[in-house]
């Protein structure tokens, strides 16, 4: 057996009712969408608008969650339910390919030090549909989106490395030592014009965190300097030059 998959052997009549069953079933779930993705609060705002559109043929019902969201140490985010904002209403139905422009309302003390930053996940309440000759499954669709409440003094500091892991693994590792969140899109190791190993990708790196970004690389990277590159969310980049073991 192959790591990663799960094989199943089915024999009659056995095979033969499992798959009967499986022809009966019928998933149920909407289609929607949020604008924006990432959501930006001044402390001077008291709420940002933000549009939510049901892309199918049904009516939908959506929830909102609002958690803070902070990161250990090494990374791993950390979820807890929250009262610091308020989507209002709390609960929307939307017909289908309706659209309806809601409030996201911040009700806790702002900090002027730092950034304050949430998740908002907004999920589909399933709705039982009735199916002649069918077994409906429900699948409730979620979508799990950043708020940033950011004073005009927070910034991001980040400072990377590099570690050899193997003869041909390079790790990057990553620390911001700022007060307010950056978002790595891409690590670039590089020696001269030839490409030693690079990172893509879209990882947040949160206040007081570090992270271990893996680069992939063609071949083995001699010992020796190189010039690393870090590339933002916002498009910046900065340059280190570091010392591969």
């Amino acid at each position: 057996m192959k790591p990663g998959k799960l094989f199943f052997r089915l024999t009659a009549p056995l095979g033969v009712a499992v798959i009967m069953m499986l022809s009966q079933l019928s998933a149920h779930a909407g289609i929607f969408s949020v604008s924006p993705v990432r959501i930006y609060m001044a402390p001077k705002d008291r709420a940002v608008a933000v549009t939510l559109a049901n892309e199918g043929d049904s009516e939908i019902t959506l929830q909102a969650d609002i958690y803070s969201w902070t990161q250990q140490p090494d990374g791993k985010d950390d979820l807890v339910l929250t009262e610091d904002l308020l989507m209002s209403p709390p609960i929307i139905k939307l017909a289908p390919k309706g659209r309806q422009v809601v409030r996201l309302a911040m009700l806790a003390p702002r900090d002027a030090s730092r950034q304050m930053t949430y998740r908002m996940i907004l999920r589909e309440v399933p709705q039982n549909v009735p199916a002649k000759d069918k077994i409906q499954v429900p699948i409730a669709l979620a979508l799990n989106m950043p708020v940033f409440v950011t004073p005009p003094i927070a910034k991001s500091d980040v400072a990377c490395s590099v570690k050899r892991t193997d003869a041909d693994k390079l790790q990057a590792i990553c620390s911001n030592t700022g007060t307010a969140y950056a978002q790595i899109r891409e690590v670039l190791l590089k020696r001269g014009d030839l490409q030693l190993a690079r990172f893509e990708g879209g990882e947040y790196l949160l206040p007081g965190a570090s992270k271990t970004l893996p680069l992939k690389t063609k071949q083995a990277a001699e010992s020796g300097t190189a010039e690393l590159s870090v590339t933002f969310d916002d498009g910046k980049s900065q340059t280190a030059t570091v010392t591969l073991p």
